[in-house]
């Protein structure tokens, strides 16, 4: 399978870059999240790369190939690309049998197998229109997957849904992937969504990419603060404090679990706690920093004088 590359995008919307010098190559056999905050570019580059918005400069290429944008061609796009946007639309008033069955290319029993995958095959007989939200969305990624793509785009899947039904997307994305090998790439405007599922994070912030990495390698060695705060809780130590707790290497941000209250280590007082259901975030005065350190519940008091170890 071939891999997915943009090559010196450009684009502007009236007075505005909404992307800048963006070159960026997504191997195949990959689960790809791209994130930043609102604004940053993120749903305009996925579209650039699905061939559905005309870059001002530079070329999208799935492999030796040209993915064509609205100016370059009548049908822009690639066979091989398949996008779900957050607005999509399925055929209305016609069972769900119907509306997979005008897309497909796959043989009866690999339909099947996919549409089991998605947790649509008791929604056969339903109607369209009487759908829910989430079964809307799995039937219409069914369908687009029913033309046997090797990339699937994703735009803000998980934004309209609550917890357990972006649970039930994670699910059917692994599935899906893993079965049919297929290289799938999300926009989530909520990057902590993102951590259990995808293996490689790009993340954006005014028009360019600020890191590209293993999503353990982004968690853990964020480029800036932007990106460490797009990730969850973080400390920035200062000099002093990196001195302080002996940091042997380069890294200044640091993960709540990187630190542990014990016996002995550097002093702080904890100026507030805050509960999380299975463990709970102190806030750490220390001489040089405020640390957030994750303990258990109840573990620390507001106004405890504590001492913490870097693990």
């Amino acid at each position: 399978m071939a891999a997915l590359r943009a090559h010196q995008i450009f684009k502007s919307k009236g007075d505005r870059q909404v992307l800048r010098h963006v070159d960026v190559q997504l191997e195949a056999n990959r689960k790809v999240a791209l994130v930043g905050e609102t604004g940053s570019g993120k749903s305009t580059l996925l579209r650039t790369l699905a061939g559905l918005e005309q870059p001002d400069q530079g070329e999208v290429w799935l492999g030796d190939e040209k993915v064509r944008g609205p100016a370059d061609t009548l049908v822009p796009g690639h066979p091989k690309i398949a996008y779900l946007s957050q607005h999509f639309e399925l055929p209305k008033f016609v069972r769900v049998e119907q509306a997979l069955a005008y897309a497909s290319q796959r043989s009866a029993a690999d339909a099947h197998e996919l549409y089991a995958a998605c947790r649509i095959d008791h929604l056969m007989e339903r109607k369209t229109d009487q759908l829910s939200g989430g079964e809307r969305q799995r039937v219409a990624l069914a369908r687009l997957l029913s033309t046997a793509p090797d990339w699937l785009l994703l735009d803000e899947p998980f934004s309209n849904l609550d917890r357990p039904h972006k649970m039930l997307l994670k699910s059917v994305l692994e599935d899906i992937t893993t079965r049919w090998s297929i290289s799938c790439v999300l926009v989530s405007h909520e990057p902590a969504d993102t951590l259990s599922w995808a293996d490689v994070l790009l993340v954006m912030k005014e028009g360019t990419i600020r890191q590209h990495d293993h999503i353990q390698h982004v968690y853990r060695y964020p480029a800036d603060a932007y990106v460490a705060g797009l990730l969850g809780s973080f400390t920035e130590l200062s000099a002093a404090g990196r001195a302080a707790f002996q940091v042997a290497d380069q890294r200044v941000f640091f993960r709540p679990e990187d630190f542990s209250v014990a016996s002995e280590g550097v002093p702080g007082k904890v100026a507030g706690v805050v509960f999380y259901g299975s463990h709970e975030e102190a806030l750490i005065d220390c001489a040089h920093d405020r640390v957030v350190v994750r303990t258990a519940p109840q573990q620390v008091q507001t106004g405890q004088a504590v001492h913490l170890q870097l693990r």
